[in-house]
């Protein structure tokens, strides 16, 4: 295994630090999926709202399938890859799409009843996966990832990290002084701490900041717009024990046609972010457990959340974050977080404590995880050799970076009288994709050069 010029120490087996410290990493996983997964939720909750009443997503029955979709797809990809399945956002526009729709059966149909079909397209969207996963089983993955070169993927990740950065600045100028404290304590934890404080930076960047917030609130100091610092209303109405309030999903071909067309965004999203993973560790998951695999366990994994009530999942930059910054990438630790998750499900009070976070923290934290993201693109492209004094290149990256960038609102189109929305990823994706296919010159050979197919590298030029 490679190691970059940080003297860091890389660690794929986490047993070695004890089991105190692979409880405290499991911690730091959890923490950075928690805001965002959480997120999605509250969203929807906007949306689905009448009378003073919201009809959203449980914030429980979120967290349960968020850790539940990560066991599973954890098993599917063979128990070999450190991801983390969270709430997906791209499936915001379809829900919003469908508390507003008043033809067919959704014609004066309540909000508290609306939600279940939201779901049921998601179900649908899930299963999508499934038709290319076992497209790349049947052809191979070498002729499907011709497609998708480094000059394409890396882009893709780039656009992944930048295109979350509004949202981290959004969060962070609630209270810019409590983002700079996340964000000061991660960088000064990550290059002078020593031993266990080194590897887990994100989580004391987030304990430092909240215990920051909480002098600051008990001395009645305000946010800039004069909001309460910290909120626990929340968490003293919530009960310590509750069952998540899951939910059957239903289906209708209205909202199946809103919502499935939405994952093809979300499976060239979830291609970008094996590409991410792979780089990042310096494996080529991709091939080995295999593409087909964790699109099974992502889709299947989506399905299952929506058929109760909860959201899509999606693979999580956040957490390929963590494993940027602690160098710690033994998959045990990811589970521990899924089991974090599972359990707070069942704790509702514990789990609005967490979700009183301040947004600004979130923000602060997000800094760095999102920048980490695009560094890893940036990696990618360079350790692929990929060669941009070939116009075609130039070409492919260019587009892919200005539609990730510029379809900020996503490309929307009308198919038998529904509106369906790309988002900027999903345009980005597919206009790279075809661009690579139609230019002359493609010369990338997939998983040429690899050695047991434990190399950063994707392909080479």
């Amino acid at each position: 295994m490679k190691n970059s010029s940080n003297t860091q120490q890389v660690i794929t087996d986490a047993r070695t630090l004890g089991k105190s410290k692979m409880a405290i990493l499991g911690l730091q996983h959890m923490f950075a999926m928690f805001g965002a997964t959480i997120l999605v939720p509250i969203l929807t909750g906007i949306y689905f709202t009448e009378n003073g009443m919201s009809y959203g997503l449980s914030i429980q029955v979120t967290l349960l399938f968020a850790g539940l979709g990560t066991l599973f797809f954890h098993l599917c990809s063979k128990l070999q890859i450190p991801a983390f399945l969270g709430s997906s956002f791209a499936f915001l526009g379809g829900f919003e799409t469908i508390a507003g729709l008043q033809t067919g059966i959704f014609e004066g149909m309540p909000m508290s009843e609306r939600l279940p079909y939201a779901c049921g397209g998601i179900v649908v969207a899930g299963l999508l996966y499934l038709i290319l996963a076992a497209l790349i089983k049947a052809v191979g993955v070498h002729r499907v990832m011709r497609f998708l070169p480094p000059v394409v993927t890396g882009p893709i990740i780039i656009c992944i990290g930048l295109t979350l950065a509004p949202t981290a600045v959004t969060n962070a100028q609630t209270n810019w002084f409590l983002a700079i404290v996340a964000l000061a304590v991660i960088i000064v934890f990550n290059i002078w701490g020593k031993g266990m404080f080194k590897i887990i930076p994100i989580l004391l960047g987030v304990v430092i900041a909240y215990l920051v917030a909480l002098v600051m609130h008990m001395a009645g100091m305000t946010n800039p717009d004069g909001s309460a610092i910290l909120n626990f209303a929340a968490v003293a109405e919530a009960n310590w024990i509750g069952l998540p309030p899951v939910m059957l999903c239903k289906f209708d071909i209205t909202a199946i046609l809103v919502m499935a067309p939405i994952a093809l965004a979300t499976m060239m999203e979830h291609i970008g972010d094996m590409s991410a993973i792979s780089a990042t560790v310096g494996k080529n998951y991709l091939a080995n457990p295999g593409l087909h695999r964790t699109l099974i366990g992502d889709g299947i994994a989506t399905s299952l959340s929506a058929l109760f009530g909860g959201p899509a999942n999606t693979t999580y930059g956040e957490n390929t974050g963590v494993l940027v910054l602690s160098k710690v990438y033994d998959p045990r630790v990811v589970r521990l977080a899924a089991i974090y998750a599972i359990i707070l499900s069942f704790i509702p009070k514990f789990a609005d404590i967490i979700g009183s976070m301040p947004s600004a923290i979130i923000g602060g934290v997000s800094f760095m995880l999102y920048g980490m993201i695009s560094a890893i693109g940036v990696r990618n492209v360079v350790e692929s050799k990929v060669d941009f004094t070939k116009s075609r290149n130039l070409i492919i990256a260019a587009v892919i970076l200005v539609s990730g960038l510029g379809f900020k609102s996503g490309l929307t189109f009308v198919v038998a009288g529904t509106s369906i929305t790309l988002t900027g990823l999903a345009v980005a994706a597919i206009a790279g994709i075809a661009l690579n296919a139609i230019l002359p010159g493609n010369d990338f050979v997939f998983g040429a050069g690899e050695s047991n197919n434990d190399s950063a590298n994707l392909g080479t030029y």
